[in-house]
């Protein structure tokens, strides 16, 4: 028997090897071919719903995070009238004090610490009548020339003082709060005095019931805001309704579920009882549900052309806003109903209360202590 020479043998084994590798490298390629097709045609995840409890007044759990603003100081606010201008004289130093103190300042403006004003800034313009950035010497100038309307030192920089006599203003352009303040609590209609929101107006398909009135108006709002460019097909639940009227009773059953009413975020005499509160689908941050008031959450919103929209242009219509939440709006065409004495109301689960006692005009010092704000 005659051996094969062994360069022959060789070059068969080196062929051998060759194919073995041809054939691995063709099936690591076949592999990758798969997964990458694999990857391609299997639909995409749904977007993940904005979390938010099954309570309207439930805040949603914070997110680890911090949102900052992206607004430099000087950014307008709202779009600027073609005749303003941002250059004003203001008192020297007040425009850059207030660049300063907008995402730096401490202070608990509604009895909750809070760092930064950003959240406020869209209202305080609205209050000044400019457009202008609260970095700007516009908005120093108006806002020098407010506090001298307002016997207040014309400093031209935002102070505790300042905003707390602009806070009053606000609380008594809302009919319900000014009642509140006075120790009364509304009545709520009957059932049959609401009418129905159409399921496109609310969100996450919860029924919401307003009185005709604020219904009518609330749709006058909306198509104003579409035909704006607010409320678009972008995104469809800009603007919807996810509360409404509620009904006191389960408010008060809620108050004694949870043991923790009469604060800045929840009280038991709600606006919503007067069938002419609503709270509205504004944004929401990363992380957050449309009511939670975590500060992060507000300053998102705060941001949003869509509140900056209504701050300017709701009033319009008959509404208000609770400013310490961007979403809660209060419609002011009709007047509430005639109320009871908020102390003959079930306070089990809400803090002592410490109402003021009524006088025929108001003080800023007077009117509301910051813990009672009410919604």
């Amino acid at each position: 028997m005659r051996l094969a020479p062994r360069w022959r043998k060789g070059t068969k084994e080196r062929r051998r090897g060759r194919w073995f590798g041809a054939f691995l490298l063709v099936l690591l390629l076949v592999a990758c071919l798969a997964g990458a097709a694999w990857l391609f045609l299997i639909p995409d995840a749904p977007p993940a719903e904005s979390p938010t409890g099954d309570d309207p007044d439930e805040a949603v759990a914070a997110a680890p995070q911090y949102v900052p603003s992206n607004d430099p100081p000087a950014a307008p606010l709202a779009t600027l009238p073609l005749d303003e201008t941002c250059e004003a004289v203001a008192p020297p130093g007040a425009a850059e004090a207030n660049a300063e103190s907008l995402n730096t300042r401490t202070w608990a403006p509604f009895g909750r610490q809070e760092v930064g004003w950003t959240i406020y800034a869209p209202r305080i313009g609205a209050e000044l009548a400019t457009a202008c950035g609260p970095g700007t010497t516009r908005f120093a100038a108006a806002l020098a020339g407010w506090q001298a309307a307002h016997r207040l030192t014309p400093t031209g920089i935002l102070d505790d003082a300042t905003f707390d006599a602009m806070r009053v203003r606000w609380t008594l352009a809302r009919p319900f709060a000014a009642i509140n303040a006075r120790g009364e609590c509304p009545n709520a209609p009957a059932p049959s005095g609401l009418n129905t929101a159409r399921p496109d107006e609310v969100y996450g398909g919860k029924p919401a019931q307003l009185r005709p009135g604020a219904l009518d108006a609330y749709r006058r709002m909306v198509e104003a805001a579409r035909k704006d460019g607010v409320v678009s097909s972008r995104d469809p639940r800009v603007l919807t309704i996810f509360s409404s009227f509620r009904d006191p009773a389960a408010d008060a059953a809620r108050c004694a579920r949870d043991n923790n009413c009469q604060g800045v975020t929840r009280t038991i005499c709600s606006a919503h009882r007067t069938g002419l509160a609503v709270d509205l689908f504004i944004a929401a941050a990363p992380g957050y549900g449309p009511d939670s008031s975590a500060d992060d959450n507000r300053r998102f919103m705060a941001r949003s052309d869509v509140y900056r929209w209504l701050v300017v242009n709701a009033g319009r219509f008959g509404f208000v806003n609770y400013v310490f939440e961007p979403w809660h709006w209060e419609w002011t065409g009709e007047p509430p109903l005639p109320g009871v004495p908020i102390s003959s109301l079930p306070h089990e689960g809400s803090q002592p209360l410490d109402q003021k006692p009524p006088t025929p005009q108001p003080s800023p010092k007077g009117l509301l202590t910051k813990k009672n704000e009410v919604r």
